[in-house]
């Protein structure tokens, strides 16, 4: 593009506008003066300028003056913004980490290319195409550049596995990757299910769907659905979602703005799940759609939400191309629950203090007391049956459940910074594998009598000094529950898949104990409903 021409065309075109229509508004006013400005830097200023740049750091500066989810997304950075939420990219469909500068499979991706040729959870990548692929040059820009590609094209990687001293060889041709959305899916007790859902993608309805149904087949009657760390994602996900909890036409959502119509979204008749009871669980890392369905279910007193408060983003974002593919997320509305509450928290302190609202709530002691948090009664609303609920940042539960310390200690964090906890069990899941599978033929069996024991203890606190992880004996008996559990679940994910890490870890888990306590008990959950 020649941007000089450019900047020339833009001059003209706000010059011709402002002419034709007398008087100038704000709008072509500052357009004139905008293009205006680019052009004097580009045809009179002392040296050489990168235009596109200097329009690009414009764009961002005067979007950082409007809201914290306003933004400007670079043509080349606009297949990967989207590719969380479409759902799919092409490569050859591996969950990796980087262990010890090499890349370690931490399993390869159902029905994919990968797994087709026989690539295994814990296989080490050694060589791709012929070229060493370990050691500092190595990080996830790298395993991208090497490992994604076009479908169809091929990919020769040289794998170590075990202890095996030959590298095995394996083509790998490239395909298209689903992205799934729901973590686990599976019943947690005989006519209790669960599902953990990570994100808000393109396809996560349908996945949801096809979870539920496999669920209610089992014999499921009451269901918890794990919001937890949900950031968000579609709007029209997280609707059709909701739909399945509510009766035909109830409001779900509605959004408004300056310039923007109200706008309602309601449910069909077409909900599978009316009547079941309902537990939702989210924290202050569930956002955006997670709080669409949450502050719907709450509303319309469909089900009990168990955790914390809520993030708090409640901003609509329309995405507007430029010329050049480029890609602006301006805010143009907001959303708003059935009640009417705003979910959107306050950012009038500008992006940086926005963003320290997380650290804000630590230091105020909100992650441990519910009477820290104090709602305006300006703020109060009513549901369906009369129940007070709040706006004004994010969505408060009906039950708080406080940050769980019982398990914290220095050395427990430690080990899980410095990755001790992944390099064990890959090491162990590469050596144990056949052994493991052999002694339990389903994973039920060895969620029911595998023990971390003391010998593997002893193995862990060698490598954790190796790591330099100081090892202090009255922390680790603190810490000893969880980190026994760390371990077993990390185990199961290496030799079976990551829905088995959730249903050892969810065991000891307090926020999912007290929800199967209060579907338990049909007095107390309605009740919390009334």
């Amino acid at each position: 593009m020649n941007i000089k021409l450019l900047l020339s065309n833009i001059l003209l075109l706000a010059t011709l506008v402002a002419s034709a229509q007398q008087p100038q508004s704000k709008a072509q006013l500052n357009a004139q003066k905008f293009a205006t400005t680019l052009y004097l830097i580009d045809n009179f200023y002392v040296d050489t300028v990168n235009s596109e740049k200097v329009v690009e750091d414009a764009i961002v500066a005067a979007l950082r003056e409007l809201d914290p989810h306003s933004a400007y997304i670079s043509k080349k950075d606009v297949e990967k913004a989207n590719e969380p939420l479409v759902g799919s990219f092409e490569g050859i469909g591996v969950t990796f980490q980087l262990i010890r500068d090499t890349i370690t499979v931490i399993g390869p991706t159902p029905g994919g290319p990968s797994e087709k040729v026989g690539i295994m959870a814990g296989d080490q990548f050694i060589k791709i195409d012929g070229e060493n692929a370990f050691g500092k040059k190595i990080d996830n820009e790298y395993v991208q550049k090497h490992l994604r590609g076009k479908k169809g094209t091929k990919v020769t990687v040289s794998v170590k596995r075990g202890r095996d001293k030959e590298l095995m060889d394996f083509e790998i041709i490239r395909d298209k990757i689903p992205l799934n959305s729901i973590n686990a899916a599976f019943m947690m007790e005989k006519h209790v299910g669960y599902i953990k859902l990570d994100r808000f993608a393109q396809d996560s309805d349908k996945e949801f769907k096809n979870a539920m149904e496999k669920l209610q087949a089992q014999g499921m009657k009451s269901l918890i659905l794990d919001l937890r760390s949900n950031s968000g994602g579609y709007l029209n996900t997280a609707i059709e979602m909701v739909d399945e909890f509510l009766d035909a036409n109830q409001l779900i959502v509605y959004t408004e703005g300056l310039n923007s119509k109200r706008q309602e979204w309601r449910s069909s008749e077409k909900g599978a799940y009316t009547d079941g009871k309902l537990v939702v669980l989210i924290d202050e890392g569930s956002a955006s759609a997670s709080e669409i369905l949450s502050g719907a279910v709450q509303d319309h007193d469909r089900g009990v939400l168990i955790g914390r408060r809520s993030f708090g983003k409640g901003l609509v974002q329309r995405p507007f191309n430029l010329p050049d593919g480029a890609v602006i997320r301006l805010t143009t509305a907001r959303y708003h629950t059935p009640t009417g509450r705003c979910i959107q928290r306050p950012y009038e302190g500008g992006a940086e203090d926005y963003y320290k609202e997380m650290t804000k709530r630590l230091e105020h002691g909100e992650y441990y007391h519910a009477d820290s948090i104090h709602f305006p009664d300006s703020l109060k609303y009513k549901t369906d049956k009369g129940r007070i609920v709040y706006g004004g940042g994010g969505i408060m539960p009906d039950i708080f459940m406080p940050v769980d310390t019982s398990y914290n200690s220095k050395l427990y964090t430690n080990l899980v910074r410095k990755g001790v906890f992944n390099k064990y069990t890959v090491d162990y899941a590469m050596a144990h594998r056949d052994q493991v599978k052999a002694e339990y033929k389903e994973f039920s069996q060895f969620n029911k009598k595998f023990q971390v024991t003391e010998a593997m203890v002893g193995e862990i606190k060698k490598l954790a000094e190796t790591e330099k992880v100081k090892w202090n004996e009255e922390e680790y008996r603190r810490s000893e529950k969880y980190i026994k559990l760390q371990v077993k679940a990390l185990i199961a994910r290496n030799i079976w898949e990551t829905q088995q890490y959730y249903e050892v870890t969810l065991k000891e888990d307090p926020t999912i104990k007290k929800a199967l306590e209060v579907i338990g008990n049909d007095r107390e959950y309605h009740k919390l409903l009334n």
